[in-house]
């Protein structure tokens, strides 16, 4: 194990204990994934409602013809 992989876990350590502050928790670290995780998936709907609203609007501004009897 290198003495660098072992210093950062107990940095770790010690800020999930609460006795540093210049860290991120091992909690805050898991809801900034999480929350990173939702802004993408919100993000590609947001693309995907654009795209579809954008496809609706052309549908109606687009001229209708009567059906030829």
């Amino acid at each position: 194990m290198h003495k660098e992989a072992l210093r950062g876990w107990v940095r770790q350590a010690e800020t999930d204990r609460g006795e540093r502050d210049d860290r991120l928790t091992t909690a805050e670290r898991e809801e900034l994934k999480q929350l990173r995780k939702e802004n993408a998936e919100l993000r590609r709907a947001n693309e995907i409602l654009k795209a579809a609203s954008a496809f609706f609007a052309a549908e109606l501004d687009r001229p209708r013809t009567r059906p030829t009897r």
